[in-house]
């Protein structure tokens, strides 16, 4: 992995000192690793580009009082796949940015395309980040490409990462490392959602009504997610 393909952490205190910094490896999860490192992640902040490319994770952080370590969720693999002995994954770290964008209409969702393994599940607008693209722009820009809607970007509300074993939709087999910045975000002019980006992963994007959201054949991770970040909303 490339020095600017790697996510620094960086744990801030509430009083703005300094507590720790440490590069995110394959696999690991920021909470996890705040934890080992005498922290407990209170928010996330923000995550930017330092000069360098690399992408700085900034959390605010508490020391750990009497809290248990954070579970840490064994590797997945796709449903299916077996692994020969004579093979083995391309190892691969992904950093995407994701928006829960929010309208009169209801909440906006995409649907996976056929060159994913979860096609025709439903998920929230966004996508990997570009070469030195700062989080921000990136999922503006895939909001977009995938949905046709222009949006205000409001602040980082979690970090998520998963490792699983699987097909890219190259059909390449990795070792995947994916670690998602999930921003809440506000569409004050809606219209009917469009894919522009055909071809890719998206099949499909509509609004869905709050208090009906979990009515969609949402990815796991995702219905798990909208629990947590919608559970002080209408969507009960």
């Amino acid at each position: 992995m490339r020095h600017d393909d790697q996510m620094l952490v960086v744990g801030v205190t509430e009083q703005g000192g300094h507590a720790f910094e440490a590069v995110l490896d394959h696999g690991a999860d920021p909470d996890v690793l705040a934890f080992d490192r005498g922290y407990v992640v209170i928010k996330p902040l923000d995550a930017k580009r330092a000069r360098s490319g690399k992408l700085v994770l900034r959390l605010l952080v508490r020391p750990v009082v009497d809290e248990h370590r954070p579970a840490v969720r064994r590797q997945g693999r796709d449903a299916g796949l077996v692994l020969r002995d004579d093979i083995r994954p391309a190892v691969r770290q992904r950093f995407a940015a994701y928006a829960v964008v929010t309208s009169r209409l209801g909440l906006l969702a995409t649907e996976y395309s056929g060159r994913t393994a979860v096609t025709g599940r439903w998920g929230m607008p966004g996508g990997g980040l570009d070469d030195h693209e700062p989080p921000t722009s990136a999922v503006l820009r895939e909001v977009a490409e995938e949905t046709a809607q222009e949006i205000i970007l409001g602040e980082l509300i979690k970090v998520h990462t998963s490792h699983w074993i699987g097909r890219s939709p190259h059909a390449i087999i990795e070792d995947f490392h994916a670690v998602r910045l999930i921003y809440r975000a506000t569409c004050p002019h809606p219209t009917e959602p469009v894919v522009l980006d055909r071809g890719g992963t998206t099949e499909s994007a509509q609004w869905v009504p709050l208090e009906s959201w979990r009515t969609v054949a949402w990815t796991q991770n995702w219905q798990h997610l909208l629990s947590e970040l919608l559970k002080d909303s209408s969507a009960g």
